[in-house]
């Protein structure tokens, strides 16, 4: 077959248009359903669609790119397709940060057969048939007026479009601006050329030291021990000591666990959450640019010169936080993790903290513990099978083949396991460490969406994230040190309110009772429960 490149690009825009936009097609008409008022309306919105997207693709074309371009668009349209069909997800320009932080183990979990159908069907063989057509080039002058022929043709359609249904694109582009997140491959074309002009147009900023005047007061006679676990994908919804009717947490209901159940994310992933809530910059504050240019709380801890950091990852990685420590450890294979059947369990991150401790005989402690927890979609994966308590299990990471309630009851196992682990630290620190002031601090990095509407997983763009991603599992426990001196109805009060991983950074500093100016008492959950920590 031979062609213009303006008609490949018309061909090509058509297909993309409409086999690679279901979702969008499908929120398009709950929000406008259709009938013979808004039939026109609905039409002229996939034309528009069209003519961007065909604009575009004329814009960027040259004769020797255009082929291995639009191939490439092929798989990655494809694969894009295959997400927001299943799960509802968007490819903004936080998701591209997620794809490019994501290892190898976390992407072979979302392997699937229908991810294969959708590679092969939408990518692969019109990839395919791309290689046997061949392009007709008739001189650079007449190439030229073709393609400026398109753009023009283009401009006019949308153009006209947009003055004809002008009251209602009025009310689409202003109040239903989520709709455009799922226009594909428009939006992910958007928002990598977004991350790439970001990254280069950027200055790059002269990194940033803070509270360096961090100090720990000669009156602090007491060694401080403080286990902090950073969760993964657990909602506070399902948290039985939050009200939940499923018995998800039977151990930690045991001890005197404060809940913060109202707590909220910094972000909708562990790529931006985590970063966030070691910082002191805040979700407004917060961005990868600032947080990369500028020291965390771990640094802070540092600069005392009296507190022992150690950090044990079961997760990908650190998402940078651990970068300037001594001792980060990574527990995600049966090399390090002792606790492997097959997959390696949060559990494992314990073997040898009491002998790391006991090695280190000066100083305070702060561990970090960063878990695998619930990460999906292979929920049922997150658990050893005695954990199995609630049934029936969906155990596939093709979402789409289960139920809600399969799908919910592998997430709760999982949540399960979390207790068992948090309960298993808990009675570690009671048992063994009599000589210091003891405490638990859980926070979980995001929520994650159970089929709620649709929609599955985690990392929709913040603003139009449901609360199941933001509403984040929380909780706190002290040794019997500190609750001597803990006011526990003011704490009980003050963990129904609302709270945020903006409060971590100066928790975490007020539990120490460091002096620094980077400190604010307000951002610290404890400041007025425990009096003796004020500064």
């Amino acid at each position: 077959m031979t062609l213009t490149p303006t008609k490949l690009i018309l061909l090509v825009s058509c297909f993309f248009v409409t086999f690679c936009n279901w979702t969008f097609f499908k929120k398009v008409v709950t929000v406008y359903p259709i009938s013979l008022s808004s039939s026109l309306f609905l039409l002229s919105i996939g034309l528009l669609l069209l003519s961007s997207l065909n604009l575009i693709l004329n814009i960027i074309q040259t004769k020797y790119t255009l082929k291995p371009i639009l191939m490439i668009l092929f798989i990655i349209t494809a694969i894009t397709s295959y997400f927001m069909d299943t799960y509802g997800v968007v490819m903004d320009e936080s998701m591209i940060v997620n794809i490019l932080k994501t290892n190898l183990k976390e992407t072979i979990d979302l392997f699937s057969i229908r991810l294969f159908i959708y590679l092969f069907f939408l990518g692969i063989v019109p990839a395919y048939l791309l290689t046997k057509v061949k392009l007709k080039y008739e001189g650079t002058k007449s190439s030229l007026m073709a393609r400026l022929k398109a753009i023009t043709i283009s401009l006019l359609v949308a153009v006209i479009l947009l003055l004809i249904f002008g009251k209602n694109y009025a009310s689409f582009f202003r109040e239903q601006k989520s709709l455009r997140y799922y226009t594909n491959p428009t939006y992910y074309i958007y928002s990598a050329s977004k991350y790439v002009s970001n990254k280069i147009s950027s200055p790059k900023m002269a990194f940033k030291q803070i509270g360096t005047d961090a100090i720990i007061p000669e009156t602090d006679k007491r060694r401080e021990l403080i286990i902090f676990v950073v969760g993964e994908t657990a909602r506070a919804d399902r948290f039985s000591i939050n009200g939940y009717e499923k018995e998800t947490n039977p151990e930690l209901k045991k001890e005197h666990v404060i809940s913060f159940s109202n707590m909220e994310s910094c972000g909708t992933s562990t790529a931006i959450s985590v970063p966030c809530m070691f910082s002191d910059l805040t979700r407004k504050g917060f961005s990868l640019e600032k947080v990369a240019a500028e020291e965390n709380l771990l640094d802070v801890l540092l600069h005392t010169k009296k507190i022992n950091i150690l950090w044990r990852d079961n997760n990908s990685n650190s998402q940078g936080v651990a970068n300037r420590i001594p001792n980060y450890q990574g527990y995600q294979s049966p090399n390090t993790n002792t606790i492997c059947n097959p997959e390696c369990r949060d559990e494992g991150m314990l073997v040898g903290l009491p002998e790391y401790i006991k090695k280190n005989p000066e100083g305070d402690f702060f561990i970090v513990l960063h878990q695998l927890g619930n990460h999906g979609p292979a929920y049922y994966q997150r658990y050893p099978k005695e954990f199995e308590k609630f049934q029936p299990v969906c155990k596939t990471n093709e979402l789409e083949k289960c139920t809600n309630e399969e799908i919910s009851n592998a997430y709760d196992n999982a949540i399960l396991y979390t207790d068992y682990f948090l309960a298993k630290i808990i009675k570690m620190l009671k048992e063994n460490f009599d000589d210091f002031d003891t405490a638990l601090v859980y926070v979980s990095d995001h929520g994650e969406s159970l089929g709620e509407n649709g929609i599955y997983l985690h990392s929709l763009p913040y603003f139009m994230a449901p609360k199941e991603q933001k509403q984040v599992a929380a909780i706190m426990w002290f040794g019997t040190n500190i609750t001597e001196e803990l006011n526990m109805a003011g704490l009980k009060e003050r963990a129904k309110l609302p709270a945020s991983h903006d409060y971590v950074f100066h928790t975490i500093l007020g539990l120490f009772e460091i002096k620094s100016s980077i400190y604010n008492e307000n951002l610290d959950l404890l400041h007025t429960i425990f009096h003796h920590l004020a500064l």
